[in-house]
């Protein structure tokens, strides 16, 4: 007798898949930037995370949000296990030296692939990982406080006690920039630094205040000489709470396992990182690389969201037909693929160009150009790419039970977070403003794409976008235009099978719905997910 699932035309679920051995963008990517020694490994950690306990544990923590008792924050303890997994797999330590510098390549990449398959499950823990990661680069324009956290930074036992970090096996740290008169012009934040010996004493606020069980924060605050970024730790130095006041968790559309707070500073204790006055400079460190991770979870996002849809449509029957067997679904879900294999081949080639970045000043140039215009990308695509693969589920997918609903519930926050949309444009065009760099990185491209047809008109038109008068009113579509020849570029370096249909079919277009597949889409199934 058939078991009740077959008779009832119902998937199996969809679990205990090994995220890197199906995966082949994935495998070629991190090849093709440097990385290949790292394929067992992968193909381990793609098994373990995998595993069907794992993706029942990030529905539990999705449902079960934290909550606020006092000075802490509570959590589930799913939560918790992932947190443990992360750091246990140096995902939130694994790019820096335990001096602080910079490991060496393929540091970057090597944690990319990791990242890019534990946002395949669960989401919202990874916004720790990412502030603790993020936060050493800030951390380098103070260097006797850098000796002193990196100890606990690079632990891989994770902590979850409420006590002075100085006292645990591992710290994590979250950031405060945003005020509620505005997040994007941090200057006119109005929160107040005050001298007190060798440390200061900070009153304000902070709209969001991210990851608030964190054991330390950088904040942003107006000093004696002007914004500055500074280490506020949760306990004072003789072991008393510090003056941070939780007023309230936002209660988020997404990212519900992950805490996100208001905070009143009273008389609260913290040390200056970097100048005074030179707060921008330093936490930009720190955010450029959390711009990278949510480039990197956006494209995980995207490629759990096609696995599942791809999974429905291999066991799913429609019309006496598998619906992956359908000629219009196959042309869906293959168009789908096509943008999932640019996302990952992309971001991982610009994880190279951060591995690269300290002995290459080409490789530092294209890391800087090229990072707000592949998160504008990559996390701007998300939210229409997941819905269009939960409409391959039909009704199953608008339910909680199968998965999709909460990926969807979750892609629009990388495209918000660490600078929305119009912000990313405005990076990229004041970084297009070092002519030379440009130039460089744009004939890089151009060489690396040079076998496709208009790749020289595409780079003419981006060029006259960035330089007219009215540059800010061209710049979201030459943005575009620049990701998608980055990322043929990057396919034509990991998957160059793969890369002629994505020029062929994303360049030079503007808005569109997804159904128009290539020529022959079944490769592309197959490369997405063997049968």
């Amino acid at each position: 007798m058939p078991e009740m699932r077959d008779a009832l035309n119902q998937p199996p679920p969809f679990s205990d898949v090994n995220l890197f051995a199906t995966d082949r963008a994935l495998q070629e990517a991190v090849a093709a930037n440097g990385a290949a020694a790292e394929a067992e490994a992968l193909w381990s950690f793609g098994r373990h995370w995998g595993r069907g306990e794992l993706f029942d544990l990030a529905a539990l923590a999705d449902a079960n949000p934290p909550r606020l008792h006092g000075d802490a924050v509570r959590f589930h303890p799913a939560y918790h296990r992932f947190m443990a997994e992360s750091m246990m797999a140096g995902l939130h330590c694994s790019t820096w030296s335990a001096d602080g510098s910079v490991a060496a390549a393929p540091a970057e990449v090597a944690r990319a692939a990791r990242f890019y398959m534990v946002a395949q499950v669960e989401n919202g823990h990874m916004c720790p990982i990412t502030m603790t990661r993020a936060s050493v680069a800030a951390l380098s324009a103070q260097p006797d406080l850098r000796e002193r956290v990196m100890p606990k930074i690079t632990s891989h036992a994770y902590d979850p006690s409420f006590r002075p970090w100085q006292q645990k096996s591992a710290m994590t740290l979250g950031m405060g920039m945003t005020e509620k008169q505005g997040g994007t012009d941090v200057r006119t934040n109005t929160t107040q630094a005050v001298r007190d010996g060798d440390g200061y004493r900070i009153d304000g606020h902070k709209w969001f205040m991210s990851a608030p069980m964190s054991d330390a924060f950088l904040v942003l605050a107006q000093a004696p000489d002007g914004l500055t970024c500074f280490f506020m730790p949760r306990f004072r130095r003789d072991g008393r709470v510090n003056g941070l006041y939780f007023q309230k968790l936002k209660d988020k559309l997404g990212n519900r396992s992950n805490a996100s707070s208001e905070v009143e500073f009273h008389d609260a204790v913290a040390q200056r990182i970097g100048d005074e006055g030179g707060g921008i400079r330093t936490i930009i460190r720190m955010v450029q690389l959390t711009r990278l991770d949510c480039a990197i979870s956006s494209a995980g996002l995207m490629r759990a969201a096609l696995s599942r849809a791809l999974h429905h449509a291999r066991h799913r029957v429609v019309f006496q037909k598998k619906l992956v067997d359908q000629p219009m679904m196959r042309a869906v879900l293959a168009d789908l693929a096509l943008d999932s294999e640019a996302a990952i081949a992309v971001v991982m080639r610009l994880c190279c160009s951060f591995d690269r970045a300290a002995d290459d000043p080409l490789e530092a140039a294209r890391a800087r150009i090229l990072t707000p215009v592949i998160k504008y990308w990559i996390c701007k695509s998300a939210p229409a790419f997941v819905y269009e693969a939960m409409e391959c589920l039909g009704g199953n997918g608008y339910v909680e039970d199968h998965g999709l609903a909460r990926l969807y519930r979750e892609a629009p926050v990388n495209a918000i977070w660490e600078g929305s949309g119009n912000v990313m444009v405005l990076d990229f065009l004041r970084s297009m403003r070092n002519a030379e760099e440009a130039r460089a990185v744009l004939g890089a491209l151009k060489a690396e794409a040079s076998d496709l047809p208009g790749i020289a008109e595409m780079v003419s038109t981006i060029e006259r976008s960035v330089s007219v008068p009215d540059a800010e009113a061209l710049a979201r579509p030459a943005a575009e235009m620049l990701a998608i020849l980055a990322a043929a570029a990057a396919l034509q370096s990991s998957a160059p099978e793969i890369a002629a249909a994505f020029w062929a079919m994303r360049s030079g277009q503007g808005a569109r719905l997804y159904g128009v597949a290539p020529e022959n889409p079944l490769p592309l199934l197959e490369r997405a997910a063997p049968a």
